[in-house]
């Protein structure tokens, strides 16, 4: 079986030149089987992922490390610099003196040396323990961003991660790390599909060379707070009958004709295989019109971290900066 060639993307701020895979395997999941995500994982090694996303508060950084590890075993990759790993600080762990420390048992479950990126999940902090969301309100807190973002460069320039970024951040969060950073996000991870198109950030992402990476493109089904929007969207099960592809095709070849990188989450070997159907063929000038003007709504507006007795963020308005 021939792998497919998945483009890339080149990274502002990394230690040294760096691109990003445009599209990469997400493994958020409420499965949180380590044999499921290993056979996942490797399959889709073989098709030709290289970016594998995670997170601290996933609980599937163990079970990443393992099947890398057994890539690596197989031959299915000639060395761990092949590959692209993600993964974030949850906010338990976003204070100054917690950064590295996370980052090092982050590095242990996945067993490697460093990382590729590694994210700020949310832009909050929340009282140090264990990794558990939804947050109890009394233990929301405001982030010391400047602090925190010295320890994120300090874990860089020790090179424990080659690149450093965000992830759910405003422009108005973003500019703020921006006026005291020295080393500067690359990536801003955000909800990014047809339905959430993100046009404001994108462009001040883009005027400022960061990168954004689009998670739940297809809306996040079957999660507690996505739904069927994309994939039962009118307009874009009309673009996928007349241009013969799926309409989770056409959403990803959206983002990526964004400039947008891409985290995707299946386990299912047919889709896996799909979801990289996108780089032979282009939406028409028609097709990004009518896109263009489909009806825009926030579906994870996290309204768990917004509390108006507790915690950094009063109001949806107070989080997002207007955003929604």
């Amino acid at each position: 079986m021939a792998s497919i060639n998945i483009p890339k993307l080149v990274l502002g701020s990394s230690s040294r030149p760096r691109s990003i895979p445009v599209i990469g395997l997400g493994t958020a999941s409420h499965d949180r089987d380590p044999t499921t995500l290993k056979r996942a994982v490797l399959e889709a090694i073989e098709l030709g992922y290289r970016h594998f996303d995670t997170a601290s508060a996933y609980g599937s950084e163990q079970g990443l490390g393992e099947a890398i590890a057994e890539a690596l075993k197989l031959g299915l990759v000639a060395s761990r610099d092949e590959l692209f790993i993600t993964t974030k600080l949850w906010c338990t762990d976003c204070h100054p003196h917690l950064v590295l420390p996370s980052l090092k048992a982050s590095l242990g479950k996945l067993q490697l040396e460093y990382l590729d990126l590694y994210l700020i999940h949310w832009p909050m902090s929340a009282k140090p323990g264990i990794a558990v969301f939804p947050i109890d309100e009394k233990d929301q807190m405001p982030m010391d961003f400047k602090s925190v973002w010295e320890a994120m460069e300090e874990c860089q320039k020790l090179g424990l991660t080659k690149s450093i970024g965000v992830s759910n951040f405003s422009c108005k969060k973003l500019e703020n790390i921006l006026s005291f950073a020295t080393i500067p996000p690359s990536v801003n991870q955000v909800e990014m599909n047809p339905t959430w198109q993100q046009k404001k950030l994108r462009e001040f992402c883009g005027a400022n060379n960061i990168i954004v990476t689009s998670y739940s493109p297809l809306g996040a089904k079957g999660t507690r707070w996505g739904g069927s929007h994309v994939l039962d969207n009118e307009v874009l099960i009309d673009i996928a009958r007349a241009r013969g592809k799926t309409v989770a095709q056409v959403s990803l070849r959206w983002i990526y004709e964004q400039g947008a990188s891409i985290v995707v989450k299946s386990y299912n070997k047919e889709r896996l295989k799909e979801n990289l159907d996108i780089f032979d063929w282009a939406l028409t000038e028609d097709d990004l019109q009518k896109i263009n003007l489909i009806p825009q709504n926030r579906f994870n507006v996290c309204e768990a971290f917004v509390s108006p007795d507790h915690g950094p963020y009063k109001s949806l308005e107070e989080l997002w900066d207007g955003e929604i």
